[in-house]
């Protein structure tokens, strides 16, 4: 059964192939170009669910594709880079991406982070020893436990689920999740969170806060 149509954007022919063949493997149906401005071409004449975008391409790079089809197509965009820097970051997200990757990429992690832009996200679990956070039918349980979360709750805490154990700048937070519009806002956002998964903000064991920096899901 056909999950969704990925386009990938991939110049490097060895990790086009393994992404190719894993999605491939798990039911998405995918094409793949290795050049931005086939990349362009395909998005602007072909229906996709999806694009996984390569920031590095040899013709030009994944910021100016962004930029070239955010205000003609609307669908949910996977950057994935090298580089792990705030910076490239930022501008993706600016530029409309949904989601930020770094390199080598964990083909597992991928696939949830798909599910997630997807809406479809019936197979994803991602769990440790101690407790579970399971993201379903676009609802997150905590402890098996069906969360209460508003849109913007529910978007916060999947980003903070998909970066676990890495902390998030809070100027990242900010751009990646448009309906916030300020640190004070993700401030009470992240407050309800923490109310919702009985976490004590102050001593807190799951939703940590590195202060000067941002927050941090550790499970």
């Amino acid at each position: 059964m056909q999950k969704g149509k990925i386009l990938l954007v991939e110049d490097d022919e060895l990790s086009s192939e393994l992404i190719y063949e894993y999605l491939s493997d798990c039911g998405f149906a995918v094409e793949s170009v290795s050049t931005a401005t086939d990349g362009v071409a395909k998005v602007k004449n072909e229906s996709f669910d999806l694009l996984l975008l390569d920031i590095n391409l040899p013709d030009f790079n994944g910021f100016e594709v962004l930029k070239s089809i955010k205000n003609q197509v609307t669908l949910p965009v996977i950057v994935t880079s090298a580089y792990n820097d705030t910076e490239r970051k930022l501008l993706a997200f600016k530029y409309g991406a949904s989601d930020y990757m770094t390199k080598p990429l964990d083909l597992e992690e991928l696939e949830a982070r798909i599910w997630l832009q997807l809406g479809k996200n019936s197979e994803i679990k991602i769990e440790s020893e101690k407790k579970v956070f399971e993201i379903k039918n676009k609802h997150i349980y905590f402890q098996h436990k069906q969360l209460d979360l508003t849109t913007i709750e529910f978007e916060l805490l999947s980003l903070l689920i998909q970066n676990k154990n890495n902390v998030m700048r809070r100027e990242e937070l900010v751009h990646a999740l448009s309906s916030i519009s300020s640190h004070r806002s993700l401030d009470n956002h992240i407050k309800n969170i923490r109310k919702k998964i009985g976490d004590n903000g102050t001593k807190a064991q799951y939703l940590k806060t590195e202060y000067g920096v941002g927050y941090k899901l550790t499970f």
